[in-house]
C-alpha cells in the first residue's frame, strides 16, 4: 500500500466517485486541477522523511473524498474543484516520493469511473456508488492506522 499506482489509484477512484454527484459543468474542471496538480507535485523533489505525512495526507484524503458521497446534499462546483486539486496534490506527493510518472500516468485512467457513476446516479442506483466508497474508506483506514500498530512477530519481544 506503500508507492507505486494503488495510492493515486485509489484516491482517483474516490474523487470519481464524488464527482458523480457533483454539477455537471464541474466535473472536467475537477478532473483537469487534479491531473495538473498531480503531475506538478510528482515532479518535485520531497524530502525522504516526510513519507509518513504524506501517506497519512494520502489516506486522508482518501476518506474525506469518498465519505463526501454521504452528504445529504452534494458538492457543489467549488467543492468538486477543492476536491480534485487536494486528490491531485497527494497523489503527485506518493509518486514523488515512492513511484515514478510512469505510475501516476497507469493511475490517471481510474478517473474514467465517473461516466459509470453518473450513470448509476442519474438512474437512481448511487447505493452501489454509496458501498464503494465505504469500502475506498475501510481501505483508507486500514493503509493509515497498520503502521502504527505493532504486529505481533514483526518486532523483537522480551524472548529473544
Amino acid at each position: 500500500m506503500r508507492g507505486g499506482v494503488l495510492p493515486p489509484a485509489l484516491l482517483f477512484a474516490a474523487l470519481a466517485f464524488a464527482l458523480a454527484y457533483a454539477p455537471r459543468g464541474s466535473r472536467l474542471p475537477a478532473i483537469v486541477a487534479a491531473l495538473i496538480a498531480a503531475f506538478a507535485v510528482a515532479q518535485a523533489p520531497l524530502a525522504p522523511h516526510w513519507v509518513e505525512y504524506v501517506f497519512f495526507g494520502c489516506w486522508s484524503s482518501v476518506i474525506v473524498t469518498a465519505s463526501s458521497i454521504h452528504l445529504r446534499r452534494p458538492i457543489g462546483s467549488r467543492g468538486a474543484l477543492v476536491l480534485g486539486a487536494n486528490a491531485g496534490i497527494w497523489a503527485g506527493a506518493t509518486i514523488a516520493l515512492l513511484g515514478t510518472t510512469l505510475d501516476l500516468a497507469k493511475a490517471t485512467p481510474v478517473l474514467v469511473l465517473v461516466v459509470p457513476a453518473v450513470w448509476l446516479v442519474s438512474t437512481r442506483r448511487g447505493i452501489a456508488l454509496k458501498v464503494a466508497g465505504s469500502w475506498l474508506i475501510a481501505i483508507a483506514a486500514l493503509a493509515m492506522v497498520l503502521p502504527i500498530i505493532p504486529t505481533p512477530g514483526y518486532a523483537p519481544d522480551h524472548m529473544e
